[in-house]
């Protein structure tokens, strides 16, 4: 069930998170050449979403909040075209589903889950090109 190979956009995306997200935008950009795409302002300074571009690439990013992810705020995330049948396929297989698919606020339809070690991915309609 992979999606079309037929777009430029990734289908793959890493995210991190991070205590003080604003400096480490502007640190990837200087340090490392990323190039901004889209940055979302949260609360307080904070960064609710961020896009940072490298080449055809899209790497995720924001500041680090308590949640399912934790503070450590590592978790892929995986474009699928068809999240229900997706989680549907993952149930069976055995993984824990952390987050039962959802609408969110921005378009995307997502949902959590664990890998057989306990570590969370996330999977979701939303796909970035850049």
């Amino acid at each position: 069930m992979p999606p079309p190979t037929s777009s430029a956009a990734p289908t793959f995306y890493p995210v991190l998170r991070y205590k003080n997200a604003p400096a480490a935008i502007w640190w990837l950009t200087t340090a490392f050449g990323f190039e901004e795409h889209r940055v979302v302002p949260g609360p307080n300074g904070t960064v609710a979403h961020a896009e940072l571009r490298f080449g055809t690439g899209i790497f995720m990013m924001g500041s680090q909040k308590d949640d399912l992810f934790g503070n450590a705020g590592m978790a892929p995330y995986v474009y699928v075209s068809d999240i229900d049948a997706h989680c549907a396929r993952a149930r069976a297989a055995g993984a824990v589903i952390e987050k039962e698919p959802f609408n969110t606020d921005y378009g995307s339809r997502d949902y959590a889950a664990r890998d057989c070690e306990g570590h969370v991915w996330s999977f979701g309609t939303y796909r970035p090109a850049p």
